[in-house]
């Protein structure tokens, strides 16, 4: 059973700083990646970054480069989301997913499972 759950999120002044975690358990081979979106009311899910597990490679939405990170800990199973100088536009429900085999890794239909979200609020 593939289970993704993220922890971390919460309220944060703007400025500030969080980190996401995304815990995976069921994988039987690390050759997938993980992604990070978020979706804010009212709007579309937007995917903001992805990590290829196998290489390390490492993509970010033009909205939060240089300014979002994204690692990994293989022995751990878990992929971070460093997120700094945030600001309200960043309030959403960050979702973490994992694909077994990422085309475009923006898109959401390229990923077969997904935690169960966790609320980010940037507000003062």
């Amino acid at each position: 059973q593939v289970r993704l759950v993220e922890s971390g999120g919460g309220l944060v002044q703007p400025g500030g700083s969080l980190r996401l975690s995304c815990a995976a358990s069921g994988f039987t081979s690390r050759y997938f990646g993980i992604g990070w979106f978020r979706q804010a009311p009212g709007k579309e899910r937007e995917g903001i970054s992805c990590i290829i597990s196998h290489d390390g490679n490492t993509y970010y939405a033009d909205s939060v480069k240089g300014r979002f990170t994204i690692s990994r800990d293989n022995a751990r199973d878990t992929v971070y989301l460093q997120m700094n100088s945030l600001n309200p536009e960043d309030t959403a429900v960050y979702y973490c997913a994992a694909s077994m085999a990422i085309g475009s890794w923006w898109d959401v239909t390229e990923y077969e499972y997904w935690g169960q979200g966790t609320q980010v609020t940037v507000s003062s």
